[in-house]
């Protein structure tokens, strides 16, 4: 497979997928589901509120005290619940959270830094915590509707929806809280980590565009396709412009594919993003080129790249195997020395390697409905992934058996499946972790024991 081998969509009349960023960057805050739960408990006690005070002048209009009479009473044993619910329930929140800070410290210490998004993504803390919040609102807005008047004639409102409510709330917050800490203790667990960041990294290459018909170049103008660092792109001549960056400095989280998609067709061109997903980008960088026609202007082309502080999972491919190795380096230093979970972390990159060994890398091409390509990505290729997930690891192995072990055998099932113009980095890998071996190892048996392949390190 030469270099400038790109994938495509899986038709040509097809749409590209739009990948929301805005999803993506609000699954990476901890603000908005809390916000989004308090304004909407209180626009249901509004609603609440309004059917009690429908019930109250239902039963007054029909003379009915003596159900109006038990209702108070009924409200009267509510207020002191929801009394000691509301005081409860702030000193609750204060007191899980703070453990859960004390796991997430412990956590990001003994796998890596980058494990605490993990927590912060995870929809059951972020679901807990709205729910908790919002009880606590809710209990506050409950306790202005009680009425202090004692005669069921004069009576203007009897909370009693609104405390119904409250319970159902209370249940659904302990309910909540056992999910909670069995999520908690399971993020803790560095095997369910491990499986977390594989199953967001498998993310990545599905929103991809699809191949189709195997691993096939894009023409240019009868001519073939160029590298995808060059200055032509498919479909358009040379590079006739490029957009700087404006905004601030940081890392290139992701692209919004389908407005650069309208914008590259209202304009006729076709635009060439420059850096890839997770680089680091300073105001005056190139950020995208354009072929084929004049640079669009700049007030349209707004809000169609994100940077942030770090990298993130969305359009990221090779953030999950950074994750993975960070790991499996922090497992194998003297200071925590684990190679059981470098071995488990090793598990983990085989598989993902294994799903794109087939596929074709190095760029994707994003077309509009009419089926032109109007915008480039690049992502890294075989070769560089496969040193991201091997070379650091490799540095490390070299004094734990186990893991020289796991790696070779990984090799040997990623050269089974790779197909033979991908084989090189893979061999490569295996030389060299042969090398380094019969140079640490003191006899000839302790090499031979290391560099006996084995999937469970030493089973």
């Amino acid at each position: 497979m030469s270099d400038w081998m790109v994938t495509q969509s899986s038709s040509s009349g097809r749409r590209p997928r739009a990948l929301s960023p805005l999803r993506e960057h609000l699954r990476d805050t901890f603000w908005f589901a809390p916000t989004a739960a308090m304004v909407g408990v209180f626009v249901v006690w509004v609603g609440a509120e309004a059917l009690d005070t429908a019930i109250v002048d239902s039963l007054q209009r029909g003379r009915d005290y003596e159900t109006l009479d038990e209702l108070l009473r009924f409200a009267q044993d509510a207020k002191a619940v929801v009394s000691a619910v509301g005081s409860a329930m702030m000193t609750f929140i204060g007191v899980v959270f703070s453990i859960s800070l004390v796991a997430v410290q412990m956590a990001s210490g003994q796998f890596t830094p980058r494990v605490v998004r993990l927590f912060v993504r995870s929809r059951i803390t972020k679901a807990t915590f709205a729910v908790f919040l919002a009880t606590f609102v809710l209990t506050l807005l409950v306790l202005t509707s009680f009425d202090t008047a004692d005669d069921p004639r004069s009576v203007t409102t009897v909370p009693l929806v609104q405390s119904v409510l409250t319970l159902c709330m209370v249940g659904l917050s302990l309910l909540l809280f056992v999910l909670y800490v069995n999520a908690t203790l399971r993020l803790m667990r560095i095997s369910h980590v491990i499986a977390r960041i594989a199953s967001e990294s498998f993310r990545v290459p599905a929103s991809m565009p699809v191949p189709v018909g195997g691993q096939e170049a894009v023409p240019v103008g009868g001519r073939e396709a160029v590298p995808v660092g060059g200055r032509e792109a498919p479909g358009h001549g040379t590079e006739t412009g490029w957009v700087p960056h404006d905004g601030r400095a940081g890392v290139l989280r992701d692209v919004h594919i389908a407005r650069l998609v309208r914008v590259a067709r209202k304009h006729g061109v076709v635009l060439r993003l420059i850096p890839r997903i997770g680089d680091f980008v300073v105001p005056g960088m190139p950020v995208l080129a354009v072929h084929g026609g004049p640079v669009p202007p700049r007030r349209v082309l707004r809000y169609a790249i994100s940077v942030g502080v770090e990298r993130t999972y969305h359009q990221d491919l090779a953030f999950g195997l950074r994750q993975l190795a960070d790991i499996s380096l922090r497992a194998l230093s003297p200071a925590i020395n684990d190679p059981t979970t470098a071995v488990q972390a090793l598990d983990r990159v085989v598989q993902f390697l294994a799903a794109l060994s087939r596929r074709p890398l190095d760029a994707a091409l994003h077309r509009d409905r009419a089926g032109a390509v109007r915008l480039v990505q690049p992502v890294p290729d075989w070769t560089e992934l496969v040193d991201l997930g091997f070379t650091e690891v490799r540095g490390c192995a070299v004094g734990s058996p186990q893991v020289s072990r796991r790696m070779l055998a990984g090799l040997d099932d990623l050269l089974l499946l790779a197909p033979p113009e991908r084989r090189e980095p893979l061999l490569r890998h295996r030389e060299l972790l042969r090398q380094a071996v019969g140079l640490a190892a003191s006899t000839a048996s302790d090499r031979d024991f290391a560099l006996r392949p084995d999937r469970q390190g030493i089973g």
